[in-house]
């Protein structure tokens, strides 16, 4: 099936709705307006269920098939959030909110979700229950982990989960997916060097907590290069050097240096874990300093797609667009995803679908295509009606 003959006739329907949601972006658990247009929007479906609140803010829609014999239950998942940028596109539908914007397609993710629960609301042609998800707070408030602590997969007997984004570069209609690790665990931490400071013309009588920074900035790269197995990927940034003091001739009493881990195994994850802390302290023992790793926040997991999940995520994938725009071995991606949350509660996988030639992600230029929609849509329909068969 390529893209749903009712997705075309409701494109330009569709396309306001994104561009609604566009001009209003809210971020993390703030997403009030969006979540009451989403709820308002499954109700007008005829939605079998629809629940607000999960997870704080989130909205979970329910629709039973023409059949329930099997008592087969599907989750698909979508992030209504915002990001803090102010936008920079130009477009008529831009952020009406200073300083917030749709600058990663969450916006787009919703509306191809809602444009799919209200095809499968009218058709109804499956066996079982599609479980809608619409989760807040996906840009570093971990919503994902809110909504399954609230008890989602339990309280809707979802059996497996299905997440998707939009991919800026990959082609309008084509899809990108892999089994195993696909996005990167995201940690951050501080740590605090302690010297001693003094006048800038007499370092002989300080411990330059500067220098000892400079040292343990340089001596985190060896966690990639040294310590963690080369066939494992894993990033160590120092995003942030902060000093005492903005003097050109103090040398401060400290530092704080702030940065963030990427890795996508468990295993190259703990190393590096255990490796920050390591170094920073004997480095900064080596100069008569200390350094402390005062916060070590674990951040997102690695989102992991279950093997068999992939094979069926690609089967629908290529029944809307074909093997040719389908890309089942994508790169792994470092960035961070908090589905990974839901794929650690049930098996399931994550998939990329294409954005076109526009902005990347988190750019204050970036704008969702209206012209992905229907693709991303008719995938949401084409994996429901293959995973939930009528007459299963």
């Amino acid at each position: 099936m390529p893209v749903h003959p009712r997705l075309s006739e409701l494109h330009s329907t569709h396309t306001a709705w994104r561009r609604d949601l566009h001009a209003h972006p809210e971020m993390l658990y703030d997403t009030v307006r969006t979540a009451g247009f989403v709820a308002d929007k499954l109700r007008e479906f005829g939605c079998d269920e629809v629940v607000t609140g999960v997870g704080r803010v989130g909205v979970v829609g329910v629709i039973h098939g023409q059949s329930r014999v099997s008592d087969r239950v599907v989750g698909l998942r979508a992030d209504m959030d915002a990001l803090p940028i102010n936008e920079d596109t130009g477009a008529a539908h831009a952020s009406l909110n200073p300083g917030v914007m749709h600058a990663c397609g969450h916006d787009g993710h919703t509306t191809m979700l809602l444009a799919a629960a209200q095809v499968l609301a009218e058709t109804r042609n499956f066996d079982g229950s599609a479980v809608l998800i619409f989760q807040p707070a996906e840009e570093g408030g971990g919503g994902g982990k809110a909504m399954c602590d609230d008890g989602l997969m339990e309280r809707f007997g979802i059996q497996e989960v299905y997440g998707m984004h939009n991919m800026p570069t990959l082609p309008v209609g084509s899809f990108a997916i892999r089994p195993g690790p696909f996005f990167a665990s995201a940690d951050e931490w501080i740590i605090e060097v302690t010297g001693r400071g003094g006048h800038a013309a007499m370092p002989h009588l300080t411990i330059d907590p500067t220098v000892v920074a400079s040292h343990l900035t340089l001596a985190l790269q060896t966690i990639a290069s040294r310590t963690v197995d080369p066939m494992l990927p894993v990033v160590v940034s120092v995003t942030s050097f902060r000093t005492a003091s903005d003097a050109f001739n103090v040398i401060p009493p400290s530092v704080e240096l702030r940065g963030t881990v990427r890795a996508l195994s468990a295993e190259a994850r703990e190393i590096a874990l255990r490796r920050v802390t390591e170094i920073a302290t004997h480095t900064a023992a080596t100069f008569g300093a200390t350094a402390t790793c005062r916060e070590y926040k674990l951040g997102y997991p690695v989102t992991t797609n279950h093997p068999l999940e992939t094979q069926h995520a690609l089967t629908a994938a290529r029944a809307i667009a074909g093997n040719e725009q389908v890309n089942a071995n994508a790169p792994a991606v470092l960035g961070a995803e908090d589905f990974a949350f839901m794929l650690n509660e049930r098996p399931g996988a994550y998939i990329l679908t294409g954005n076109g030639d526009t902005a990347n992600l988190h750019h204050p230029a970036y704008d969702f295509d209206d012209a992905a929609i229907p693709h991303g849509a008719s995938f949401w329909i084409e994996l429901i009606e293959q995973r939930l068969p009528l007459g299963s």
